[in-house]
């Protein structure tokens, strides 16, 4: 497989299979107004002179039931304010969810690592704000698929606790999570479909590599320079894959993944749910019989999302 055409099943999955869509166009004169207010480009953070923002969705219909929600908005490791659609987020909102859309630094231009910093610091900045948007700090789901997948279990698994000594009150939070769901989600990069297979370089994903481009500052020259060394590399492989650091104070996991997904091997969930469940955290594994990378309908398992999210974060349930 090209890296284009790799490129554009990721997009096509993120565009169509998940069920996301171009975003919500402008209301049309005499149109009804959504079921939801939806606030846009705020501002989480900034980084390389530019802004990190995020869609802030509050339901109108119900009442807003004190959970939030973060849709990691990303395929490929790719993401674009264009793939938000507030009616993708229907089964979450007329329970009374507010969800946050969140819009990470994007490849090509910037890798995992750093894509995983921004996931902290949306997760940080949602929480100290929490107040403003009525809900519960500790009552965070995350949610995503694919790329989107991965990025939330790394959250619920490999969120880590704010410096209390830091001048920015955002970054004295925690970025862990309390709960999550996502689609055929990448887990294990060095053992990607069977054990010691490296996913880039005898994988499927070996011409995927703008995600991959680890980089450093060369101290003398100030430029950022490839991490070429191989076992560094090996080593930041096993940093960003969320089966290291399965534990037993993780959030509980359900995840939705084809048996006949081809990009992502099912191999990847089964791998993390097992060591979710070896170290006593509640996971949940529901495979699609026949169904690739994205399928039909997926946009109704989000229903399924929904009920999780009410069995572990909802009072009262």
């Amino acid at each position: 497989m090209t890296r284009l055409s790799i490129v554009s099943t990721f997009a096509l999955v993120h565009v169509i299979s998940f069920g996301f869509a171009p975003a919500t166009p402008a209301q049309t004169p005499g149109a009804p107004a959504p079921p939801y207010e939806r606030i846009q480009d705020v501002v989480y953070g900034r980084k390389a002179g530019m802004a990190l923002t995020m869609d802030v969705f509050k339901p109108k219909a119900v009442p807003a039931n004190g959970v939030g929600l973060i849709w990691v908005v990303s395929g490929g490791w790719f993401s674009s304010h264009d793939s938000i659609n507030g009616d993708f987020l229907k089964p979450f909102l007329d329970r009374g969810y507010t969800v946050f859309a969140v819009v990470h630094g994007s490849q090509p231009r910037f890798a995992i690592t750093d894509v995983l910093q921004d996931m902290h610091r949306s997760i940080r900045f949602i929480r100290h704000n929490a107040r403003t948007y009525g809900i519960d700090p500790d009552r965070l789901g995350i949610f995503g698929g694919s790329a989107g997948g991965h990025l939330s279990l790394m959250q619920g698994m490999a969120g880590t606790p704010g410096d209390p000594k830091a001048k920015d009150p955002v970054e004295k939070e925690s970025s862990r999570v309390a709960c999550v769901a996502c689609f055929f989600p990448p887990t294990d990069f060095l053992n990607y479909g069977e054990p010691g297979k490296d996913a880039l370089e005898s994988g499927v994903l070996k011409d995927f590599q703008p995600p991959f481009d680890f980089q450093e500052t060369d101290p003398v020259s100030h430029k950022f320079v490839p991490i070429t060394d191989r076992p560094r590399r090996v080593e930041i492989m096993k940093q960003i894959s969320p089966a290291n650091h399965a534990s037993s104070d993780d959030p509980p996991v359900l995840i939705h993944h084809g048996d006949a997904d081809k990009l992502v091997p099912i191999q990847q969930s089964e791998e993390v749910v097992a060591k979710l469940k070896a170290a006593g955290v509640e996971a949940v594994l529901v495979p699609h019989k026949d169904a690739q990378h994205g399928w039909q309908g997926m946009d109704k398992d989000l229903a399924a999302f929904a009920d999780w999210f009410d069995a572990h974060l909802r009072k009262g349930k």
